[in-house]
């Protein structure tokens, strides 16, 4: 359903955190340790207090393990009021972007004026769930299930990887392995280009890293693009989830820890206050599609 209202909702500041490789340098932050560093980062740059947040929306998938309410935890991590109240969104792949058009609900439903929203991942802290183990084992061997897979990359009504709805699209649009290889050296190519000119610097706040000799480093790029990737290193590839497939670990979607906040706030405030925003949200939409089909539903 889309919303568009007359009053519009400004982007007053926004953040991220690099984006981490699955087990990479930020391996040992939780989720909830990313988004606050970026709501702290997101506030400072709005040149807001935390006490003048009304509300907070975060987009999180991989909650198991990470404790009660983890935008709860970032609100008040932030320094917000203990009366501010606090949402974990999961839509999957659209939990970020849900969270962002929830804040616009609610800003528009006169609910709030000003909302922090945004979302946060750690694949690399998804922990392995021992089922059953509650109610007690009688004998025999016992099975972990990843909840990574179990949770988000296994889908609940075709009983199979998300890896192979890439695969039904290939097989439904006749993408080709090359096309897929192709377009997937040239997003490599481009995001390393930006990264040399210094495109993603504005947005990217810089998180500590403390190793186990207790010396801090600040990671400030992205860890995830391969600056080596090439054709020949990426066709060679084995298809990763049928033997005769065309998606691979080069070509599919990444395994990532980071996190991302907008400050949104109602037209009126923004005049009140003569803030310069950094855009405006008009409109948005949210539509369902068949999960065979996944990959046509961008978010």
């Amino acid at each position: 359903m889309s919303q568009q209202k007359q009053t519009r909702v400004a982007v007053l500041s926004a953040a991220r955190t690099p984006i981490g490789s699955f087990n990479g340098v930020f391996k040992d932050l939780s989720a909830v340790k990313l988004g606050t560093i970026v709501a702290k980062e997101t506030l400072k740059r709005g040149q807001l207090s935390a006490s003048q947040i009304d509300e907070v929306f975060l987009g999180q998938v991989f909650t198991a393990g990470c404790g009660m309410n983890p935008a709860r935890q970032v609100a008040l991590n932030a320094g917000m009021p203990f009366g501010v109240p606090a949402t974990t969104v999961n839509m999957v792949c659209g939990s970020g972007l849900k969270s962002v058009a929830l804040g616009v609900q609610s800003i528009l439903c006169g609910n709030a004026r000003i909302v922090l929203a945004g979302g946060m991942e750690s694949m690399s802290n998804a922990p392995y769930l021992l089922q059953g183990a509650r109610s007690g084992f009688r004998m025999g061997n016992q099975q972990l299930v990843d909840s990574m897979i179990h949770d988000a990359l296994w889908d609940a009504f075709y009983d199979c990887h998300m890896g192979m709805t890439a695969e039904n699209l290939s097989e439904k649009y006749d993408i080709s392995r090359e096309e897929q290889d192709r377009y997937a050296l040239q997003s490599q190519a481009r995001c390393q280009a930006a990264i040399e000119a210094g495109k993603f610097m504005d947005e990217i706040v810089s998180v500590p890293v403390t190793n186990r000799k207790k010396e801090t480093t600040l990671i400030s790029q992205d860890e995830y693009p391969r600056k080596e990737t090439s054709y020949e290193t990426i066709s060679c590839l084995k298809p990763a989830f049928k033997p005769e497939g065309t998606v691979t670990a080069a070509n599919s979607s990444g395994i990532n820890d980071g996190a991302a906040t907008l400050l949104i706030a109602e037209e009126r405030f923004v005049a009140e206050h003569r803030l310069q925003p950094l855009a405006w949200i008009r409109a948005f939409s949210n539509v369902g599609r068949d999960p065979q089909f996944m990959g046509m539903g961008p978010a």
